[in-house]
């Protein structure tokens, strides 16, 4: 008499219960094992991770499993919501029929918090959790102009990135004094509330909701606070936290927690020896998980001691010890990561922390009294978090000052395999494995996702993974690919080349021919420049606007508070007295905060997002434009007076500088540019510290290229010699569209010429000798861009529907009230001005 193959029946089919049915097969073939999964939802398991792309248009299939493959690999699923279990006689009742079961596990998951304020039922109240929450949000949105998402936290602002899709003015608002409260400190807090205010989202912060305010109909209208204030809004969001769902196993008898979750222990055991819970309804040691992570990690053990005890697999038993609560993810488009101790509770910690406010990033790291790193925060830049996590995980004591551990890596730095370092947390992925399957032939970073599980969590490691790829494919004597991003398989000299040759205009057109998926943070922004630099058309016009960084979307450089800088182009530095005054009543009128900058113009900082029109306005009627100081364009062009005042100039420094500014203006290009010309060899206008350089002789101009200041500075080379006026132009008109045409993205020209084959040589074979037959076309690109140069803030003011877009609040004229200043030395400056280390950094002009 053959044996009866034991049923397990698995009940919710989300992420965790789908990672569980995957753990189970790989361990026990469909002979060995009846698995039966019920499933609430009509979908199959889906990414909810990445939920919010479901808005995205194309929609991206955000499946995890399919009837077919569920069928190939012997698990039979069951649609519907489970009503009732009986322990005692190990059955599931669920629409009117019964289920037996050897062994069961729950893994339910949680659901929305929806605190208890008035009007909440009404009509244009959601929550943010499925699929269909989506699809109601999206349908709801199509009659609305404004939404707010009550919950700061995690899933708070993916909601509110999901509402800016939508194209809905958007409101977060949060009961704490700061956004993401759970993980991030007060500063690290402010600093995301930056930048996602330099977004165009509203961030109302320490607000209590009294009520949801309805019509005479029933529908949203808003929100009332406590202390009487309101934000008018069409649609809410709750996203104010989830609880587990437990109703089901408590229904049952199974033992919970007094705040709710079913009571595991390290075998992801039940109360029941028969039943086992995962993922976010379990509690373990006192503590619900609401990451995937901790998860996949519980799908992993349950799935050995479920098979041990039904005798279908001889292994020694696993077990759950907790799991680190670290996460590194992408909100907004800003990232954002969180490990150990990330507020410094341990007793006897200290921190050091850094707010870099010109790349808008904030660090954190924690170490213990015997110098051991306990945790940190990492908010605009977490291309440190592997290196940090693993030195928390490790408890390795520290060999160098803890301020060292947050400095800004090298561009193009990449983890290297003698490291080891954690890639990925969410499935324990070490660099040694990646190498490994590297060795084993895994090419891409799909096939390093497929064999080693890295990168398939948050995904926030792949930036990681790509790098190593790459490093480890040099090692090994292979090429290597110069792709722009995973969806598009191209370098960005390649893609400018198509879009070149092709005509294309627009960036769906671009897409859709030679991109897939929906695209992303790197390759929008670099596409968006090349098509700004081969069309020269307004980077804010509704094809193009979306494609901008925070910066290039309001024409303006965001500061650490929020508010924002007004550079008018000064060419050469040189302006009237009459525009001097301009800018002065323009500063007093608005009450800026007035800089001379190193590139010889006037900083106006503190301006209000609403404010920027009104200022650009008046700046233009007395004559000035925009000086691009927001762009990956030309910045400015630094002259000494020369020969025109000065006793030793020998030729007119000023005059030449004053024509290569205004002819290059507006240049997009991949990354900013400077320039200086200097009236003679003393060299007062720092000349070869730009990425072009004009020196005056007595014989002409001698032309520098390559040059940069920053982090690591670089003297720039000299490309010709004894040159007319005409002459220089004509050959910086050829080495500027030469290397839009081929630098790769984010590359200074230093850089670029530095890895460019045959250096220096090749440059002047390719600009000057025409080697390649391509001076003509240079020219020519050139001349078109000086053609159809326009200001951008000229188009801007006159444009209603994009002066629109610069109000705070859609619905009022009030501008943040959230904004504060302090005096100092006769003028105004943050408030809020952090303590950081001094470090050397590049930026400003």
């Amino acid at each position: 008499m053959s044996t009866p193959i034991p049923h397990l029946v698995i009940v919710g089919n989300g992420m965790v219960g789908h990672r569980l049915t995957e753990q189970l097969r790989q361990h026990a073939g469909p002979d060995a094992l009846r698995l039966t999964v019920i499933s609430e939802e009509s979908r199959l398991a889906y990414d909810r991770v990445h939920l919010s792309s479901h808005l995205d248009d194309p929609r991206p299939n955000l499946s995890l499993a399919t009837d077919a493959g569920y069928r190939e690999a012997g698990v039979t699923v069951v649609t519907g919501r489970a009503d009732a279990v009986n322990l005692s006689g190990k059955t599931v009742q669920i629409a009117g029929w019964t289920l037996a079961y050897d062994a069961l596990v729950f893994a339910t998951g949680s659901f929305p918090f929806v605190p208890p304020v008035p009007g909440r039922d009404a009509s244009g109240c959601f929550v943010y959790r499925t699929l269909d929450d989506l699809d109601a949000i999206r349908e709801a949105a199509r009659g609305a102009s404004s939404g707010a998402v009550i919950g700061g936290g995690l899933l708070g602002l993916e909601a509110a990135g999901a509402l800016r899709k939508l194209g809905l003015e958007t409101h977060v608002v949060e009961f704490a004094p700061h956004l993401m409260p759970a993980q991030l400190d007060a500063e690290g807090g402010a600093a995301l509330r930056r930048t996602i205010e330099g977004m165009g989202i509203g961030v109302h912060l320490g607000k209590s909701t009294r009520q949801v305010s309805v019509d005479e109909e029933g529908r949203v209208t808003g929100l009332d606070f406590e202390g009487g204030t309101r934000l008018d809004s069409d649609l809410v969001v709750f996203s104010a936290g989830i609880r587990p769902r437990d109703d089901l196993a408590r229904a049952a008898g199974l033992s919970v927690g007094e705040r709710g979750g079913i009571r595991i222990d390290d075998a992801c055991r039940t109360s029941d020896p028969h039943v086992y819970a995962v993922g976010e309804c379990a509690l373990h040691d006192g503590r619900v998980y609401g990451l995937v992570a901790p998860g996949y990690q519980m799908a992993k053990v349950a799935a050995v001691n479920v098979l041990r005890d039904l005798g279908v697999l001889d292994a020694p038993p696993a077990h759950f010890r907790g799991a680190d609560l670290s996460t590194r993810l992408k909100l907004l488009g800003v990232e954002v990561g969180s490990f150990g101790d990330a507020k410094g509770v341990t007793p006897g910690a200290r921190s050091v922390s850094l707010s870099d406010n010109v790349r808008g990033t904030y660090s954190k790291v924690v170490v213990s009294e015997d110098g051991r790193v306990l945790g940190g925060l990492l908010v605009g830049d977490t291309a440190r978090y592997a290196d940090l996590l693993d030195l928390t995980l490790s408890g390795t004591p520290l060999s160098v000052p803890p301020e060292t551990l947050i400095v800004p890596p090298p561009t193009g730095g990449t983890v290297t395999a003698s490291s080891d370092a954690l890639l990925c947390s969410c499935e324990n992925v070490r660099a040694s494995a990646i190498c490994s399957a590297i060795g084993g032939g895994a090419r891409d970073v799909a096939s390093l996702k497929k064999c080693t599980g890295a990168g398939t969590g948050c995904g926030g490691c792949v930036p990681s993974l790509h790098g190593l790829l790459q490093t480890e494919l040099r090692r090994l004597g292979e090429t290597v690919t110069t792709h722009l991003c995973e969806h598009y398989p191209y370098s960005r000299q390649e893609l400018f080349d198509l879009i070149r040759v092709r005509g294309y205009t627009t960036w769906d057109e671009v897409l859709s021919a030679h991109g897939a998926g929906l695209g992303c943070e790197i390759c929008k922004p670099a596409v968006g420049s090349i098509l700004a630099s081969l069309h020269n058309e307004l980077v804010v016009a509704p094809q193009h606007a979306p494609l901008q960084d925070t910066n290039d979307a309001f024409l303006a450089n965001i500061q650490k508070n929020g508010t924002y800088s007004v550079v008018p182009r000064i060419p050469g530095g040189e302006v009237t007295a009459e525009g001097l005054i301009a800018i002065g009543a323009v500063a007093r009128q608005f009450g800026l905060y007035c800089k001379i900058t190193g590139g010889q113009r006037i900083d106006l900082l503190g301006a209000h997002r609403d404010d920027l029109p009104a200022i650009w306005e008046q700046l233009i009627a007395a004559g000035f434009e925009s000086g691009h100081a927001y762009g990956k364009s030309l910045r400015t062009v630094k002259s000494c007076v020369g020969s025109t005042w000065c006793r030793y100039g020998v030729q007119d420094s000023t005059s030449l500088a004053v024509r290569l500014e205004l002819r290059y203006r507006g240049l997009r290009s991949p990354h900013k540019l400077k320039s200086g010309v200097s009236g003679c060899t003393r060299e007062c206008a720092e000349a070869r510290s730009k990425d072009f350089g004009i020196i005056a002789t007595e014989r002409g101009w001698n032309v520098y290229v390559g040059g940069n200041g920053g982090v690591t500075p670089r003297h720039a080379l000299l490309l010709a010699s004894d040159l007319s006026e005409d002459e220089v132009v004509t050959l910086l008109d050829r080495y500027l569209m030469f290397y839009v045409r081929t630098a790769d993205r984010l590359q200074r020209t230093s850089t670029w010429l530095e890895q460019l084959d045959g250096g220096l040589d090749y440059l002047r074979a390719v600009i000057i000798d025409d080697r390649l037959g391509l001076c003509a076309e240079l020219d020519a690109e050139m001349a078109r861009h000086v053609g159809t140069y326009r200001d951008e803030w000229v188009a801007a003011v006159q444009d209603p529907a994009i002066r629109a877009r610069f109000r705070t609040f859609v619905n009022s004229g009030a501008r943040d009230d959230g904004v504060q200043w302090v005096d100092e030395r006769g003028q105004i400056r943050p408030a809020d001005q952090p303590h950081f280390y001094p470090l050397p950094m590049s930026g400003g002009d």
